[in-house]
Order: C-alpha cells, then sequence, then structure tokens
C-alpha cells in the first residue's frame, strides 16, 4: 500500500466519546499546513462512538475492536492501516494548540536523527505536566516518584525535566517521551518492532522509546508545541479499583523484567513493597491530624491507592496477570471491523 499522506493520526477510545469529539475539533481547527488522516480505533467500548463520527466526522476513519486487548495492541491494529509517511499517536483526552502538529512534523522531517517526538503536555488548568518527558526507569527514580518532588527539584537528572524549564524551542533530545502524544517516522517503528503487545497500558511509550533509543535514533522534546492532556480520563472509569495505579505498577516491573532481567523486575517489585508500606503508615499520621471531611476523604483515596499497590507487590492483584494476551500473528485475529 503506497503512503501518500504526510500524517497518519491514529487515536485509541476506551469509553472516551466525549472527549474524542473535542480532540477532533482541535485538530481539525489547529492543523493547516499538512495532509493528514485520522484512524480513531474503538477498542471494545461501544460507547456510541462510531455513530458520533459517522454523524459529525465522516472523514475519519474508523476501526472497531471486538476484544479489548489493550493501547498497545489497538495502535498497532491502527498502524496496520494507516498510509502517513510519519504517524501520530495521540490520546483522545487530548486537545491540539495551535500549529503543534505542523511543528512536530516540521521537526521530525528536518532532523535527520529523529525517530520520536513529542510536544508540551499541558494539564487542564494550562499548567505543564511534568510527566511529559522522563528519564528510562530506574529502581531509584520509581521509589522517589512523585509529583511533588519534581516540582520542587526539577533540576535534579533523576527526573530528566530539565529541558522542561528551559524550554527549547528548536528541540532537545530526551529519553521518555509521554505516549498521550508521540510522533514517529513509519519506517522506524517498523524497524523496532512497533508496540510491543505484552503491555496491556502504560510503559509501551517507555519501551518504546527505549528501543528507538537502542536502534541508534534519537527521542526529542519539541517545547514550542503544546498540547493539552486532561489525564487519567477513560482508566479512571474502570469499575477495578485503583486499577490504573496497579497496571503502571505491573507495566513497569514487565519493563524491567525485559530489558534488565528477572533480578530487576524482582528487585522492583520488592522495592514498591518497601515505598507503598512507608507510604501508608505516613498516610495514617496524616488521616489522624487531618481536619475536615474533604482531607479525609482524598487521604483515605491516596491510602486505598497504595493499599491496592502493596497488595500487588505481594502478588495478590492476580486479575492483572491476564490484562495482555498473547500477541497476535495476524491483526485479524484481534478481531475487527473498519467502518
Amino acid at each position: 500500500m503506497q503512503n501518500v499522506l504526510d500524517l497518519s493520526i491514529i487515536i485509541i477510545n476506551w469509553n472516551s466519546s466525549a472527549l474524542l469529539r473535542k480532540c477532533l475539533l482541535s485538530i481539525y481547527g489547529n492543523t493547516k499546513r499538512v495532509q493528514y488522516e485520522i484512524l480513531v480505533v474503538d477498542n471494545a467500548s461501544f460507547d456510541g462512538c462510531c455513530e458520533m463520527l459517522t454523524e459529525e466526522f465522516p472523514a475519519v476513519r474508523f476501526i472497531q475492536s471486538r476484544e479489548n486487548g489493550g493501547f498497545a495492541r489497538a495502535n498497532n491494529l491502527g498502524f496496520r492501516s494507516a498510509l502517513g509517511r510519519m504517524v501520530l499517536f495521540l490520546n483522545p483526552d487530548t486537545e491540539i494548540q495551535g500549529p503543534a502538529i505542523d511543528r512536530m512534523l516540521q521537526f521530525l522531517e528536518t532532523t535527520s536523527d529523529a525517530g520520536l517526538v513529542g510536544a508540551r503536555l499541558l494539564n487542564s488548568d494550562l499548567s505543564t505536566q511534568t510527566s511529559c518527558i522522563q528519564k528510562f526507569p530506574t529502581i531509584v527514580n520509581q521509589a522517589v516518584d512523585a509529583e511533588l518532588l519534581r516540582r520542587l527539584f526539577p533540576k535534579l537528572s533523576l527526573w530528566g525535566i530539565r529541558q522542561l524549564i528551559e524550554a527549547p524551542a528548536s528541540g532537545a533530545a530526551v529519553e521518555v517521551i509521554s505516549g498521550a502524544c508521540q510522533m514517529i517516522r513509519r519506517e522506524a517503528f517498523e524497524r523496532v518492532g512497533m508496540f510491543d503487545e505484552k503491555f496491556f497500558m502504560y510503559a509501551e511509550d517507555v519501551d518504546l522509546c527505549y528501543r528507538m533509543f537502542a536502534s541508534g535514533r534519537k527521542n526529542y522534546y519539541v517545547g514550542d508545541a503544546t498540547v493539552i492532556h486532561h489525564g487519567g480520563q477513560s482508566s479512571g472509569s474502570s469499575p477495578q479499583s485503583n486499577f490504573s495505579a496497579v497496571v503502571l505498577r505491573e507495566s513497569l516491573y514487565r519493563f524491567f523484567e525485559k530489558h534488565r532481567g528477572p533480578a530487576c523486575g524482582n528487585t522492583y517489585r520488592i522495592t514498591m513493597a518497601l515505598v507503598a508500606n512507608l507510604r501508608l503508615m505516613l498516610l495514617v499520621c496524616v488521616f489522624i491530624l487531618s481536619i475536615g471531611l474533604y482531607r479525609k476523604k482524598t487521604v483515605l483515596g491516596a491510602f486505598r491507592k497504595w493499599a491496592a499497590v502493596l497488595r500487588w507487590s505481594l502478588g495478590l492483584e492476580s486479575w492483572v496477570h491476564h490484562l495482555a494476551p498473547a500477541v497476535a500473528t495476524d491483526a485479524l485475529d484481534a478481531g475487527y471491523r473498519v467502518v
């Protein structure tokens, strides 16, 4: 199939049709200099997304997956139908600001050693999202990972977010680009083997960046391309308590095991058990000292999260092991139809 477009934008929907509508409007309203297509893959949520796209965005190519095989598999499924020379993997809970897509594409096309680029991600209140660039995971930086610490000590090499402060307009090489907005050369994506479908969600972006870096290409942060990332809207709707907190740790465990061996993976699990215990003890103290119902509810929410992490570290959240199915040998194994 001949690639005749500059860019394919692939968006995975899972119970996010309202956010998806805003995302699409922001793309069409701000992207003027690029020949592009948009592909939306619904990950078996059947939330009315198809009907909304048919009525309001008929140019969007829609793929209905009959099972939720995870974020990585859905993106690979969309990629197999894409026509663009470059590909943008974009979350549905994002909104493009100004010529962000044009800027990223221009940088990717004119920077010969670039394999993958990302934008400055903003929170809903337009503050900078410190997680939009990161260092590759280590036991240490995962043990002390906290938004408060990143904001208090942003220049520590532990985090790898110095570029957010220096804000290089021309782009800067970094280690990890957030999967909420990753633009990549088609041939580079194919060369490194696409997304690893053993990651159900979370860390598949880190894994891709790691493999891209190992292949000899660089990952770049383009500071003058801005995208609002509302964050956590799909996974937050899961009926499973603290779903995201547990799946994130499981995915990082798989990353450590894959790239640094079983011993490192087990060390990470033990470290998370220690961290969870410490956090829980601190939260008990904070709860006792808290005044007001809202504050106590917030502390209880954090307590439940870290209790779930502790349970995971002890192997008690067994459901998480069944999230990522065996990798399909053919795209049709996933079960889908194109509209």
